[in-house]
């Protein structure tokens, strides 16, 4: 018996149009492709219910802000969050992190504080801290990473100092896809009195996350990852730090007066939210969140960590490949072949009807840690299953065929 088999695979990919049968999509990691569910509920938000929110006095208008506010108790829900007002709505991953840089980390740190990141960060999220550091004066440090691709939290509690006055890591790596032990991480950076931000794009598409367990202080995450739409994500923070923030920008509904004497903003979420929202993208966000919610997201983890280990022990068994990341991987197995660039292996792949990333994956300083200029990735989600992994391996073999 297989070790999908003992997982009890899902079947799932009927739910999703845009997979035709016999392609293998193994590029979720980049982005979901979304069930026809979210379809739907998109196109519905679009046909029939369309019309603003928080501004008129109509009633589709009021049914509407019903809806989009109880996307935001759903989101809060989903993470666990003590209320709905801790969950602001940005574009994405990437806008949260430059927000939390830009209003957070910009006016509480100050020259000759540090920031602490990790070798395996996405460039959403070393560019910003690079960016406020320069603009403040402030220094970054970078934690390296265990012989397995994880990061080295031993090596976190020895260089920690009270001077670090900011962490932000990876929960699970989108090229790795290690997962980052967060409470310990949290625990690690409050001992100095640092608050610690968990990129969550990689991880809320495949495990439960509960932010109040954590214990972090900062939690973001892209709703196209998480089989949504693209164009929408989540920036969740502890109530008395987004109390403390300026807004991010100026604009309407961000406001609570406005006057050419001054202006004074809203509380927090609608503080950060400036301009006419993304409205169907939020209530695509919550269609996508109830599909893995019934799915169950240990059952998709149970899944997806079955489908790494096939995928694992099947490109093993090829001398010239080298896999990268831990055995135990979320979802996401990369790897490179000697004498082959991971563009051609992506082309030829992609000759076979199999969809891999083939790239630096927006990890630039985690290829050099690796030694490589890039890697090939093959990541998963509910509509994969092992006839993808085999797929995937005649492809590898006709990839060495070539290449001799």
């Amino acid at each position: 018996m297989s070790v999908l088999t003992q997982t009890r695979p899902l079947d799932h990919v009927a739910d999703f149009p845009a997979i035709p049968a016999g392609w293998a999509y193994l590029d979720t990691a980049a982005t979901a492709q979304k069930p026809q569910e979210v379809i739907d509920a998109i196109t519905r938000a679009y046909d029939t219910d369309y019309a603003t929110v928080h501004r008129g006095v109509y009633q589709r208008s009021a049914d509407m802000t019903l809806a989009y506010e109880a996307a935001r108790r759903k989101v809060a829900k989903f993470l666990n969050a003590g209320s709905e007002n801790e969950i602001v709505f940005v574009r994405g991953a990437t806008e949260g992190i430059n927000l939390v840089a830009h209003c957070w980390a910009g006016t509480q740190l100050k020259a000759g504080d540090r920031i602490l990141l990790s070798q395996l960060e996405h460039h959403s999220n070393i560019v910003p801290w690079q960016m406020v550091a320069e603009r403040i004066g402030a220094q970054i440090d970078v934690l390296p990473l265990t012989a397995d691709h994880r990061i080295d939290l031993d090596a976190m509690a020895a260089m920690i100092t009270p001077q670090h006055k900011l962490v932000a890591l990876g929960h699970v790596s989108n090229v790795l896809g290690s997962v980052l032990d967060g409470r310990r991480a949290a625990d690690i950076a409050h001992s100095v009195g640092a608050k610690i931000l968990l990129d969550g794009c990689q991880s809320v598409p495949r495990m439960t996350v509960d932010v109040a367990a954590l214990d972090c202080d900062f939690y973001v995450f892209s709703g196209h990852k998480l089989y949504g739409p693209t164009g929408i994500g989540v920036l969740w923070a502890k109530p008395a730090l987004l109390e403390a923030m300026p807004p991010y920008q100026g604009g309407g509904a961000m406001i609570d007066k406005v006057s050419f004497a001054g202006t004074t903003y809203a509380p927090p979420p609608g503080r950060f939210e400036a301009g006419t929202p993304h409205i169907v993208g939020v209530l695509g966000l919550a269609a996508g969140i109830d599909y893995v919610t019934r799915i169950g997201l240990e059952r998709i983890h149970a899944h997806e960590t079955a489908l790494v280990k096939l995928t694992r022990d099947a490109l093993s068994q090829f001398n010239s490949l080298t896999l990268f990341g831990p055995e135990d991987s979320a979802g996401i197995v990369s790897f490179s072949i000697a004498g082959v660039h991971p563009h051609d292996i992506g082309t030829i792949l992609d000759e076979a009807k199999v969809a891999v990333r083939a790239g630096h994956h927006c990890a630039q300083p985690l290829m050099e840690t690796l030694g490589v200029d890039a890697t090939a990735r093959a990541s998963f989600g509910v509509y994969n299953s092992a006839a993808d992994v085999e797929a995937l391996v005649r492809g590898i073999e006709r990839v060495t065929r070539i290449f001799g």
